[in-house]
């Protein structure tokens, strides 16, 4: 923890401090290291939904941290024109268009890549842009399955590429507070950490399969998957909800809350048992093709005992806790318990009523980035330029094992729950306890040429 809030206070002096750092490194790893006046070149692939949001950070950050959006891809086509002139009207700068990732990882003057693709893409791309030199920000989950995120961690190693994850409460000043407050013993020993994830969600229905759209490359869309008919429900946002490309609202906006409940908890290990259980109510199921739960519980343990808990609800419901929390986290301790809900957060002691600790009403930005708008977003994606020009992977507020560890939680809940028993899980092997069933569902089977390898 010292060795974090280290690095915090000497991120906020800016590049120029990390250049200074840099210094003192060895000929060899600084050679491979970004100056802090040279520009960095990056490339959004996957630019619909959160793929806009990528653009407009790595636009807002073309001064204060020199980096070109210099590429968009999708294997959409459809969105190169509108999304390209996103990027010339706040950059001046036309940036190439390409549908097919392999060649953008071609390019050698990228330095780095964003993904805001579907999560059966989100290993396989990492690994591919590892392998080709780049640096990676990728978004939550980490990994669409177990065994391929940890195949993420050792490309990140192998190839010694900067991986930053998109967990962005990790650089949320408010959020990092509550965590140190957390670990510094503010509500006494940590026993029970909570997550919730409420989002009422109506049905999307169901159409006949048909023809893919003359824009969209469907098999390279499809990818790792298997190849099923084109149907306009499965694919743009929808694939959040079928097992083959998503995982559902626990393994979509639960991973954000799934993090922190692990960073509150201060664990760096896995769970020992899972169990979960729900499914899809309030809409008829022969009226949506949906797949996964829209109503989902789970429950780990720790192998000394503590607990996390984690909620989703995709229907009607109340908010929790004195804040009204929808989406956001409940921490108990000994001596009381933290309520957090986005970077706001107020602590309890006991019985009382009245909060004797919270966060700041309003948190004032860090130097570095006080030109950004977006709270946590922003600073999570300049703390990424930041590691790359550092050349260290500790700079990262998320490197992908932190990532990876936080993704493992929601990945098998959901093989508990389509399983339908609790499951005991060996950390050491990252495997189930004598599960051969639900081993299975630690990896998938997948479509050539779009397989991840087993050695990377």
């Amino acid at each position: 923890m010292e060795k974090r809030r280290e690095f915090i206070k000497k991120s906020l002096l800016g590049t120029a401090g990390i250049a200074m750092a840099g210094m003192s490194m060895s000929a060899k790893s600084y050679a491979s290291i970004i100056g802090a006046n040279e520009r960095i070149n990056i490339a959004v692939i996957g630019i619909r939904g959160q793929g806009s949001n990528h653009i407009n950070q790595w636009c807002a950050l073309k001064d204060n941290r020199n980096v070109r959006l210099k590429t968009l891809c999708d294997a959409d086509e459809q969105y190169f024109e509108p999304k390209s002139k996103v990027v010339i009207e706040k950059t001046g700068v036309t940036p190439t268009t390409e549908w097919d990732m392999r060649k953008v990882l071609e390019d050698k003057e990228l330095d780095a890549v964003s993904f805001a693709v579907p999560n059966h893409w989100h290993a396989l791309g990492t690994i591919w842009a590892c392998q080709a030199g780049k640096h990676v920000y990728v978004e939550k989950p980490a990994s669409h399955n177990v065994w391929e995120g940890r195949k993420m961690v050792e490309a990140a190693r192998k190839y010694d590429r900067r991986v930053q994850v998109g967990f962005q409460n990790r650089s949320i000043a408010n959020v990092m507070e509550a965590m140190e407050f957390l670990h510094g013993g503010g509500i006494g020993d940590v026993y029970m950490a909570r997550g919730t994830c409420y989002k009422p969600r109506d049905s999307f229905g169901k159409v006949a399969d048909s023809t893919p759209p003359e824009s969209l490359h469907y098999d390279y869309w499809r990818g790792p998957a298997e190849m099923i008919p084109y149907n306009e429900k499965k694919v743009h946002y929808n694939w959040h909800w079928h097992w083959a490309t998503g995982n559902g609202d626990t393994g979509n906006q639960g991973p954000h809350q799934f993090d922190v409940a692990r960073w509150g908890m201060n664990k760096n290990e896995h769970p020992v048992s899972v169990y979960s259980a729900g499914g899809i109510y309030g809409i008829d199921p022969n009226e949506c093709s949906q797949e996964t739960p829209n109503t989902q519980s789970s429950v780990f343990k720790y192998a000394d005992g503590t607990m996390l808990e984690f909620e989703t609800r995709g229907r009607y419901t109340n908010g929790e806790s004195s804040l009204g929390i929808q989406i956001g986290n409940m921490f108990y301790g000994t001596n009381g318990y933290l309520e957090l809900d986005g970077g706001t957060w107020k602590a309890f002691r006991q019985k009382e009523k009245e909060p004797f600790a919270q966060s700041k009403k309003e948190a004032a930005p860090a130097a570095s980035t006080q030109v950004l708008a977006a709270p946590g977003g922003a600073e999570h994606y300049a703390n990424f330029l930041d590691a790359i020009r550092a050349g260290n992977n500790e700079a990262l507020h998320c490197d992908i094992e932190e990532g990876f560890k936080s993704s493992v939680l929601p990945l098998i809940a959901n093989v508990s729950y389509l399983t339908g028993r609790e499951l005991r899980f060996d950390g050491s092997t990252e495997t189930f306890v004598k599960d051969k069933e639900a081993d299975k569902m630690l990896t998938r089977d997948y479509r050539d040429p779009y397989t991840v390898p087993n050695k990377v």
